[in-house]
């Protein structure tokens, strides 16, 4: 005989629930932002057909994660399967059923019965439902698999050169779990305890700043496996960072400026103008390195800048450094605006190695001053935010000065711009012999 009934599922938000691991982050989001609900069909009294019933979803969708949505929905599906089972007919009073079920949980039923003898209670059979085959669990995703999966999102999250540093730091705790025979298990047999040996291997071998990086990049993975509910938490987020001292270039005194300046002008011309666009307009090596001839509107006295922490920003040139720079327009637009060997060339090293060949150039100019490590390219941008931020101060209130300056310099927040202020000691005290008096 055919059944009344199909059998009860589940709808997921349109996905396999089965390779719910292996779908990706956009999928599952899309996924868990429509409803999920268990359906079925039962056979119409009238028209003989099986007709599809109201979704049942029983508030199902204010759980926001799959594990607890699917959990919750698995319950109902079951619980009507056996209802159904034992006579849940939509289309009738179940008033009966309802009372059996009350009875058989020692509650009274609705309707008095005469006591059976015991051979009409062991004639009586209770309808016994099919236990209905629950999803099978998930398969852990292997380390391999997991490390795989995570950077192949990065990728696509991060900029190029964040990118190399983060993949280059999960590639040695990988190197450092298959050293100790544990890179071959599933990602859920990496524990608290595990990371703080690997991190606390690093600090014995290099620093305590390499090991913090190297805790923020892990936990940076493992809160994206999380996220993808590949793991359950990101435990990697309670393990304290250690204290460090900060490194920082020093500030030149006026003398070594001028001396380094007149040198520069005689020996080195191109890398005198790349640090005047560090000095005048406040840019991070990396930033100049970026430029390029199209970047840099000499009539409309423009900077296009591509910053750290946003695509593109623009900046006025000041006249002081726009004094300097040569006439661009016979040069090619996409030409990097400082080459290797002069303005406008073509270069096709990554932006970080030509970063890293401007620093050694400057080294020689270090090397001739005697000038220690505490020295830099990043020294002057601090040198003259410092003497813009003194100069102001003659004039204008403390919040005065920062507000003006924060204009310049280009930090997003107050509380950034007061911190490096506070880092590079731009703000001292007057003589206070007087209070000692």
């Amino acid at each position: 005989m055919k059944l009344d009934y199909s059998e009860p599922k589940i709808y997921t938000g349109g996905v396999d629930i089965s390779n719910w691991s292996k779908l990706p982050a956009l999928k599952k989001k899309e996924a868990l932002s429509k409803s999920w609900f268990v359906y079925y069909s039962f056979r119409h009294p009238e028209t003989g057909k099986l007709k599809k019933q109201p979704f049942i979803k029983a508030g199902a969708n204010q759980f926001k994660t799959k594990r607890e949505r699917y959990s919750f929905l698995r319950t109902m599906r079951e619980a009507l399967s056996k209802l159904l089972e034992l006579g849940f007919n939509p289309y009738k009073d179940n008033s009966d059923l309802e009372a059996k079920l009350f009875s058989d949980q020692g509650e009274p039923a609705k309707t008095q019965s005469k006591p059976k003898t015991q051979t009409q209670s062991t004639s009586v059979t209770q309808p016994h439902p099919t236990p209905v085959p629950l999803e099978p669990e998930e398969k852990a995703m292997s380390i391999d698999e997991a490390f795989k999966f995570g950077l192949s999102m990065k990728e696509h999250m991060m900029n190029k050169n964040s990118y190399v540093q983060y993949k280059s730091r999960i590639g040695l705790f990988e190197k450092w779990l298959r050293n100790e025979n544990l890179f071959d298990k599933p990602i859920t047999s990496i524990t608290k305890k595990t990371v703080n040996q690997y991190l606390n291997s690093i600090v014995q071998k290099t620093s305590a700043r390499n090991r913090n990086n190297s805790r923020t990049d892990i936990a940076s993975l493992f809160q994206l496996l999380e996220d993808n509910e590949i793991i359950t938490t990101n435990f990697v987020q309670s393990i304290p960072k250690l204290k460090t001292v900060p490194k920082r270039n020093k500030t030149y005194k006026p003398d070594q400026e001028k001396k380094i300046n007149t040198y520069l002008e005689k020996h080195d011309p191109t890398l005198h103008l790349f640090i005047r666009f560090i000095s005048y307009n406040f840019l991070r090596p990396i930033e100049v390195c970026r430029l390029r001839i199209k970047d840099v509107d000499l009539k409309d006295k423009k900077l296009y800048v591509k910053a750290k922490n946003q695509p593109v920003k623009i900046k006025i040139i000041p006249d002081i450094l726009l004094k300097n720079i040569p006439d661009l327009s016979k040069l090619p637009a996409d030409a990097l605006l400082f080459g290797r060997f002069g303005i406008g060339e073509e270069w096709s090293a990554a932006e970080t190695n030509r970063r890293t060949e401007f620093s050694k150039r400057f080294k020689g100019v270090k090397d001739h001053f005697g000038l220690g490590k505490d020295f830099g390219l990043y020294s002057f941008r601090h040198t003259f935010i410092t003497k813009l931020y003194r100069k102001l101060r003659e004039e204008n209130s403390p919040n005065e000065t920062k507000s003006k300056l924060m204009l310049i310099t280009g930090h997003s927040t107050m509380t950034a711009l007061e911190k490096y202020l506070r880092d590079i000691d731009a703000e001292l005290p007057e003589d206070y012999s007087h209070l000692f008096k």
